[in-house]
């Protein structure tokens, strides 16, 4: 069953984000995941969002979704943006329509 690493995230810093980008993708790549969304165009059609830009990942499962955050290749890329972005990150079980 697939799962979704769903993140929101305002950059404070574009340069630490960027470093941090630069180590996340190839990490994300490792764990199978599949970017669906990485920033881009959006609108609230209803409610509040205080962050300017979303990015939904699509891994193989909830426990390498998991395994990825974990990794040691993804904490590295996280220490770039800690501190430099403001974050809310959630994985969240998806399912299969076949």
């Amino acid at each position: 069953m697939t799962a979704y690493w769903i993140a929101k995230v305002n950059v404070n810093d574009k340069n630490a984000y960027a470093e941090y980008a630069k180590r996340a993708g190839p990490a994300i790549t490792k764990y199978k995941g599949k970017f669906l969304v990485r920033g881009g165009k959006f609108e609230i059609l209803e409610g509040k969002n205080k962050f300017e830009r979303n990015i939904v990942v699509e891994f193989p499962s909830f426990k390498i979704a998991k395994e990825f955050y974990n990794s040691p290749e993804y904490q590295e890329a996280k220490s770039f943006r800690e501190g430099k972005a403001d974050f809310n990150g959630i994985v969240i079980e998806g399912f299969s329509t076949e």
